[in-house]
């Protein structure tokens, strides 16, 4: 049995769970438990906070966890990173009142920041040349401005929403932020058996997110110049059609080449092009 830690709430927690469930994985989740079961794979996962989760993975209470970036940097054990998943993207950014004037990093030589991040923070302005006075706090970052505790703040953005909501702007990207992977140095050979078949699920869901099934008709004497548009695993495949001189080609494309690709094929003479998302996808 593996022993899954991830964030018992918010986003991070959501985005996990749903690609566990992806991988097949199924359980059942409560508010009102700290640990659950899968039912049809060897996977026990327990609900924690997300800065325990390190330190937790390090100390084998739990095998493996899903965490911020940032919260494994800050906490030193990027040993411990096994893969980036990709979900959960975020960045830990300075901000200032948007009052206030801002040109340079050089602005906050001497000033006040609190953030909850202050090796990141100071790793950050040493690298820039900046000394400026760190105050750390566990919460409610973005109100210290206004509260008069800090000139800025260095604090985890989405959207950017709340650094909105309270009057401030961002200025600086301290650290680009997503879920990662971690799991503790010494598995037993059993448990590193199970993290691999793991590891097998979520690389298939992983490669299905970045892809596009396709399928068009195309008059054969095209097909060639088709084909060489279509950059799949392999080359596509291809069915003949009932019309006579027409043919159906198969084949995966790069989301991010999807509508030039689209655009190409229309040129080239495809027609009824169905674009379809996959599940899953193994290489």
């Amino acid at each position: 049995m593996l022993r899954l830690a991830i964030q018992k709430s918010g986003r991070l927690s959501e985005d996990s769970l749903k690609l566990i469930r992806e991988c097949g994985i199924s359980f059942i989740t409560s508010s009102l438990k700290l640990k659950t079961e899968s039912t049809n794979f060897p996977l026990e996962i327990l609900y924690l906070r997300d800065d325990d989760i390190p330190g937790y993975v390090a100390d084998g209470v739990a095998d493996i966890g899903i965490v911020g970036e940032n919260v494994l940097v800050e906490e030193g054990m990027q040993r411990l990173a096994v893969e980036q998943l990709g979900f959960s993207k975020c960045r830990l950014s300075l901000a200032v009142p948007k009052g206030d004037s801002y040109e340079h990093i050089s602005d906050l030589q001497g000033k006040n920041i609190a953030t909850s991040y202050p090796k990141l923070l100071q790793t950050y302005l040493d690298e820039k040349g900046v000394d400026a006075n760190i105050h750390t706090i566990s919460g409610s970052v973005e109100i210290a401005p206004s509260i008069g505790l800090a000139d800025a703040i260095c604090d985890i953005v989405s959207s950017g929403s709340t650094l909105i909501s309270n009057g401030l702007r961002e200025v600086e990207r301290v650290f680009s932020s997503q879920a990662v992977l971690i799991a503790n140095e010494g598995l037993d050979a059993e448990k590193r058996r199970v993290l691999d078949k793991l590891l097998f699920r979520i690389h298939a869901v992983q490669r299905a997110q970045k892809a596009k099934y396709i399928l068009l008709n195309a008059p054969n004497e095209k097909i060639e110049e088709i084909s060489q548009l279509l950059p799949g695993a392999k080359s596509p495949s291809i069915l003949p059609l009932a019309e006579k001189g027409w043919s159906s080609l198969h084949s995966v494309v790069n989301e991010d080449d999807f509508w030039e690709i689209i655009e190409k094929l229309k040129e080239a003479g495809a027609q009824g092009i169905l674009v379809v998302p996959i599940e899953k996808m193994i290489v």
